[in-house]
């Protein structure tokens, strides 16, 4: 069965995009602390682009790892600038990057990820240009092990707000693109949502832009011990104040703001905060209640949604095995 139609959204109050020209400059923001085992690759992928003109704004709070020193092999590349300086966080980098950036066009790219292809900025310039209605494109991403292995690819549907509300899409700083008007107007990386940064930035650019999807991966994510993403109750947190405070979303249809409050339930399903797997079940039937296109049949595996499912399976696991080797020690016996 086909899925069905989302519920559409008219931008009310877009943003005016100038006329791009021939060539415009890139500007890619790579805020940096402490990740001098992968800062080369990243800057490499980036360098490697196809496109001109380009620009790396490298953003280091003052690392102590040998980060610095990998910047300074840079020094003669005139399209890397970098500044190492203590700061108050990513965010606070992030930020300073933008200031710093010239580009019409602006990417983020983590300090630990990279560019999929040669041509990623070359493909997301071209939908720029194409499309004068866009103000955001991105693409899917590859998730890599610490050491490059492969785990997953993802492979969103078209962008609607309603995917994107509700999590049936998402928006990866490393495989997007944006236009510097989109950020003007609509401000950079929130301190208050800090664990939500940049998916705050890209809900609030969605309400004032058209976003485009391109069908090919754009971005790779690198996971390691250390990584935000680890912090699953700061994530969570931030994910529900960046929904409660937003108010465009407030002025939504009542449809749109169930997907929204789904998209809530569903990062807390994803992270987990408390680690009780009887909660992480509660999540995901409260999404499902709230807003059932937000998980299509078949997409969640049946033991998240049976209570307990996880906890009893360890556990008959462990009973199995305490009774093999009661039977293993008898038969010795006998």
């Amino acid at each position: 069965m086909s899925e069905q139609p989302a519920h559409k959204y008219a931008i009310e109050n877009p943003v005016a995009l100038a006329p791009l020209g021939e060539s415009p400059l890139v500007s890619v923001v790579v805020p940096s602390y402490n990740q001098a085992a992968y800062i080369r690759e990243t800057l490499d992928s980036i360098l490697r682009q196809t496109y001109r003109p380009l620009e790396i704004v490298v953003v280091d709070g003052a690392s102590s790892d040998g980060t610095v020193d990998v910047l300074k092999s840079y020094e003669g590349v005139q399209e890397v600038t970098w500044r190492s300086e203590p700061d108050r966080g990513v965010v606070d980098a992030v930020n300073k990057g933008f200031a710093r950036a010239r580009g019409r066009i602006i990417g983020i790219q983590s300090s630990d990820d990279c560019y999929a292809a040669d041509d990623v900025v070359d493909a997301g310039v071209r939908v720029l240009k194409e499309d004068a209605t866009a103000g955001l494109v991105h693409g899917d991403i590859t998730k890599v092990k610490e050491d490059g292995e492969e785990l997953y690819t993802t492979s969103f549907p078209f962008f609607t707000l309603e995917g994107l509300l509700c999590k049936r899409t998402r928006i990866h700083q490393e495989a997007a693109f944006f236009r510097r008007e989109l950020l003007d107007a609509v401000g950079g990386w929130r301190e208050e949502v800090s664990y939500a940064a940049d998916t705050d930035l890209f809900l609030r650019m969605a309400f004032r832009t058209r976003i485009v999807k391109v069908n090919r991966v754009l971005g790779i994510r690198r996971m390691h011990p250390g990584q935000r993403d680890e912090q699953s109750a700061r994530i969570a947190r931030a994910y529900g104040r960046m929904v409660d405070e937003n108010e465009d979303i407030a002025r939504l249809p009542s449809a749109l703001r169930r997907a929204a409050q789904a998209g809530k339930y569903l990062t807390a399903f994803r992270y987990n905060p408390g680690g009780s797997e009887w909660v992480r079940t509660y999540y995901l039937y409260r999404a499902k209640l709230t807003h059932p296109r937000a998980i299509p049949r078949g997409e969640v595996p049946l033991r998240y949604w049976v209570p307990g499912y996880l906890p009893a399976r360890i556990a008959l696991s462990r009973v199995k095995r305490l009774l093999l080797r009661c039977l293993g020690k008898r038969s010795k016996r006998s």
